[in-house]
C-alpha cells in the first residue's frame, strides 16, 4: 500500500509541474494574442487606405489598361501559399490548415497542375514529408512580431514566377482570427489580383513617370501588402490556437490533479484504518490474555 501511495503522489507532484508549466504559456501566448491583434487591427486601416488609392489608380488608368498581375489566363499551374506555425503545442491549427490544402489538392488530377509553398517550419516539413513539388529548398520562419522585410523574398519570387508564367495563380491558406474563441480556415486567390474593392476617391494624383509605370511598381507592393496582413492575421490566430490548447491543458491538469488527490487520500485512509485495526486487535488481544 505505501508503494501505491508513493506512486499516486509522485504522479500528483508530476501533474502539478506540468500545470505549472500550461498555465505560464497560456499567460504568455495571452499576452501575444493582444498584442497580435492590435498590430492586425492597426495594419487593416493601412491596408484599407492602399486598396483605395490603387483602386483608384488602376480606374484612373481606364478599362483599356492591361497588366500581367490584373489579367486572367488560362491556369495551367497553381501555386498554394499555405501559412503554419514554426512551433507545435497549438491545437489544430496546423492540422485544420494542412486538411484543406489536401482537400483542395484533391481536384487535381497530377502533381503537374500545382507547387506548394510554406510559411513556417511546420509547413516546410510536412511538404517534405508528402512529397509536393515546391519552390522552398529552406523553411521560412516566421518570428512571434511579424516583420514585413520576412516575407518579401518569397512575395518577389512568385511575383517573378507569376509574371514569367510558370505559374497562373495563387492561392493562400491560412487561419483567420474571428475571435480568442474561434479561428476559421481561409482560401484566398491573391493572384490574379480582382478584389480591387477600395473606395474610389477623386483625386486627381500627379504621376511623375507616367500612370502605367507607377502601377508597374504599386501593384506587386500591393501584393505584398495583402500577403503580410494575411500573415498578421494567421499569426493572430496561431497565438489564439496556442491560448486556448494551454487554457485546456491546464484545466485538465486540474481536473487528474483533483481525481489523484482524492485516490491518494483514500489510500491514505484506508492505510490508516488498517493500522488503527491492527493496533486495537493487539490491545484486545493483550487485555484478553490477562
Amino acid at each position: 500500500m505505501s508503494n501505491s501511495l508513493h506512486e499516486v503522489k509522485t504522479r500528483i507532484d508530476s501533474t502539478k509541474s506540468t500545470a505549472q508549466t500550461t498555465k505560464a504559456m497560456y499567460m504568455v501566448s495571452q499576452s501575444k494574442v493582444r498584442r497580435a491583434e492590435k498590430a492586425y487591427k492597426d495594419y487593416q486601416s493601412f491596408m484599407n487606405s492602399v486598396a483605395s488609392m490603387v483602386t483608384s489608380v488602376v480606374t484612373k488608368a481606364g478599362i483599356d489598361y492591361s497588366h500581367p498581375l490584373l489579367t486572367k489566363r488560362d491556369v495551367k499551374k497553381t501555386c498554394y501559399l499555405i501559412v503554419t506555425s514554426d512551433r507545435g503545442l497549438a491545437g489544430a491549427y496546423n492540422a485544420n490548415t494542412f486538411k484543406a490544402l489536401e482537400q483542395t489538392l484533391e481536384t487535381h488530377s497530377s502533381k503537374d497542375e500545382f507547387i506548394v509553398t510554406s510559411i513556417g517550419r511546420k509547413g516546410f516539413s510536412y511538404i517534405e514529408q508528402k512529397g509536393y513539388p515546391t519552390i522552398d529548398h529552406e523553411p521560412i520562419l516566421v518570428r512571434d512580431d511579424v516583420m514585413f522585410i520576412d516575407i518579401v523574398p518569397l512575395a518577389e519570387k512568385i511575383i517573378d514566377l507569376y509574371l514569367v508564367g510558370t505559374i497562373d495563380r495563387l492561392v493562400i491558406i491560412y487561419n483567420h482570427y474571428v475571435n480568442s474563441l474561434t479561428q476559421e480556415i481561409n482560401e484566398t486567390e491573391l493572384l490574379p489580383i480582382t478584389a480591387l474593392n477600395g473606395e474610389v476617391k477623386d483625386i486627381d494624383y500627379i504621376y511623375e513617370s507616367g500612370i502605367e509605370k507607377t502601377l508597374d511598381m504599386m501593384l506587386p507592393m500591393y501584393l505584398e501588402d495583402m500577403i503580410y496582413g494575411i500573415i498578421l492575421d494567421a499569426k493572430t490566430s496561431e497565438h489564439s490556437s496556442r491560448m486556448n490548447s494551454m487554457r485546456s491543458a491546464s484545466d485538465n491538469a486540474d481536473e487528474v490533479i483533483s481525481k489523484l488527490q482524492l485516490l491518494y487520500n483514500r489510500a491514505r485512509q484506508n492505510v490508516i484504518t488498517t493500522e488503527l485495526i491492527d493496533i486495537i486487535g493487539g490491545a484486545n488481544a493483550i487485555g484478553g490474555k490477562e
